[in-house]
């Protein structure tokens, strides 16, 4: 029942009388799932660290720059479903957790992001302090966090932490910011751990919505359904109730690991460049159901679809406002559940997709490249990765056009094989690809990535060789700012401020420790991809690949060609 105040309890076994906050505070986040706290060396956090280093069960990984250490806590708890730890202490720093706590907001994330603050005897409140003006992280974070909570006794910062840890990962998961006063951590723990609230129980409510999307779907001539990652937990019953009830299953943008891509009902990613042919399913539908996702501009096509006449129903928790014209319903609710009880009540139903998926995989075939052109094309090193990497390989990408390639040629068939940001962020696939990796240890993790964006967060790779972690980066170089290049050139027809120098990929991998490669002809992909695959430590290949082919449908030099207006 909602409403019923937590029951408070002395310490549960495994919890010892006298331990410090620090100490019990560990012990909360490690019952809570954490099995990782990332964070960059300073001088905050000095007991917790040293609590961590007797607990078994919790990792600490220290990167290089806040940044990296932000974007692998953020992969860790997409990958995972469960999050992990960000340490933040007092200062400016902590704003380079930004980009990080917005794209587990929006993606459905789960993280707990710890900040320091000053100690509570010279801390008067958020504000100015010495003459100095500091940033409140739950001012900072508050737009973009799914909770929030400031310590104001030392007792408090366990019960704490593990709300921040049920909020986390409870509903629509994302991230919890938990502020403490640098003196609690060492303080005697006289406290008691609440246990958790009850969760309402919301089975009838459930059902109920799945008989009237049942019947709606009985009454439908053709419905889809666009599949986002805050279900992918629920996957297989998605690919039940797809089957059962005939649903052609679109996968939302930079989300296709959500359905499997070789599947029969499967109708295509909406991303970016989609062709006309691989949306004739989306335009004829009648129903649309999005499942667990974001009805962002570049899924719904430049805010195209859902059209108008078409009947949208919106589920998942906690899901934003849907603003359209058009008949929308929202329920609000986990995504397994729903579906099992839609399968269960739903008639079964046989429907056409051939037309849908035949357009989907011509759209997802590589273009054939001449062998004696010299320089190396996207697409075929794409191709190569998906011919010799495990099928359950995870994949890293910025939100770049070098992702694009990825998008359109790998097919992603097993769950959890895709970390990608949701967009606007440069510099996450190799950090991504380390939490991951540290996440899943047996599973091989691949960050592509483009010259501009290696340069920005790659010093993690690094890191990567202090904790021996065997992630593959490939590195597209063309020496471009290739997404500003692609638009200069169709706007201006002209460069400007976008040429990058070459570097020496290879080199710089051997620099931190990693195994270095380069591949400057099409005949070395294979050979190299396969012995960097190989390897029990971090790799990396710098691919020179060809500058004009900047796009899977896109040549710079033919966006130069194109005629402008004066």
């Amino acid at each position: 029942m909602t409403g019923v105040a937590p029951r408070w309890e002395p310490l549960p076994i495994g919890y010892q009388e006298g331990w410090t906050v620090a100490e019990i505070t560990v012990r909360v986040l490690v019952d809570a799932g954490v099995r990782r706290a990332y964070t960059v060396a300073g001088n905050s956090f000095l007991e917790l660290l040293d609590a961590l280093r007797f607990e078994p069960l919790m990792a600490l990984v220290t990167a290089r720059q806040h940044t990296g250490a932000a974007y692998m806590a953020e992969a860790e708890g997409k990958l995972r479903e469960v999050p992990a730890l960000l340490l933040g202490g007092p200062g400016p720093g902590i704003a380079d957790f930004l980009i990080a706590v917005r794209s587990a907001h929006q993606d459905g994330s789960p993280m707990v992001v710890l900040v320091e603050e000053r100690a509570s005897v010279r801390l008067s409140g958020p504000g100015i302090q010495d003459g100095i003006a500091e940033l409140d992280p739950l001012e900072l974070f508050g737009p973009f966090a799914k909770w929030t909570g400031r310590a104001e006794t030392a007792a408090q910062v366990p019960v704490l932490a593990a709300r921040a840890a049920r909020a986390a990962r409870e509903g629509r998961r994302g991230p919890a910011i938990l502020a403490v006063p640098a003196d609690f951590w060492v303080a005697p723990f006289d406290g008691v751990i609440p246990e958790p609230e009850p969760r309402p129980d919301d089975t009838g409510a459930v059902l109920r919505s799945a008989h009237e999307v049942a019947a709606l779907l009985a009454d439908s001539r053709y419905p889809v359904v666009i599949a986002g990652g805050i279900g992918r937990t629920a996957r297989k019953d998605l690919i039940a109730a797809a089957e059962q009830l005939g649903l052609a299953v679109y996968t939302a943008f930079r989300r296709q690991d959500s359905f499997p891509e070789n599947h029969a009902r499967y109708a295509g990613h909406l991303g970016v460049g989609i062709p006309p042919g691989q949306l004739d399913a989306l335009e004829r539908a009648d129903v649309v159901l999005a499942i667990g996702t974001r009805l962002d501009e570049v899924t719904t096509q430049n805010n195209r679809y859902p059209l108008s006449a078409q009947t949208l129903v919106v589920i998942g928790p906690g899901l934003p406002a849907t603003h359209r014209r058009g008949l929308t319903f929202r329920i609000d609710c986990e995504v397994g559940p729903f579906l099992r009880q839609l399968v269960a009540v739903g008639v079964a139903r046989s429907r056409r997709s051939s037309a849908a998926n035949a357009a989907t995989h011509t759209h997802m075939t590589p273009p054939r490249t001449s062998p004696d052109h010299p320089l190396v094309h996207p697409a075929d090193v794409v191709r190569v990765l998906r011919k010799v990497a495990p099928e359950d390989t995870v994949v890293t990408a910025d939100s770049d056009s070098t992702a694009r390639f990825v998008h359109r040629y790998w097919c992603f068939t097993e769950p959890h094989t895709q970390i990608e940001p949701p967009d606007g962020v440069r510099g996450y696939a190799v950090p991504a690809a380390l939490g991951a990796k540290l996440a899943a240890p047996k599973r091989t993790v691949v960050a592509v990535i483009s010259d501009a964006a290696a340069m920005m967060t790659g010093q993690e790779l690094e890191t990567a060789v202090r904790y021996r972690a065997p992630i593959l980066v490939v590195v597209f170089q063309n020496g471009l700012y290739a997404d500003i290049a692609m638009h200069q050139a169709a706007k201006h027809g002209r460069l400007n401020g976008v040429s990058l120098t070459a570097v020496d990929f290879a080199a710089w991998a051997r620099s931190f420790g990693a195994a270095g490669y380069t591949i400057e002809s099409p005949e070395q992909l294979e050979p190299t991809i396969t012995r960097a695959l190989q390897h029990q430590r971090p790799s990396v290949i710098d691919v020179r690949t060809d500058p004009d082919v900047i796009d899977p449908d896109t040549r710079l030099s033919a966006l130069f060609q194109r005629p402008r207006k004066s």
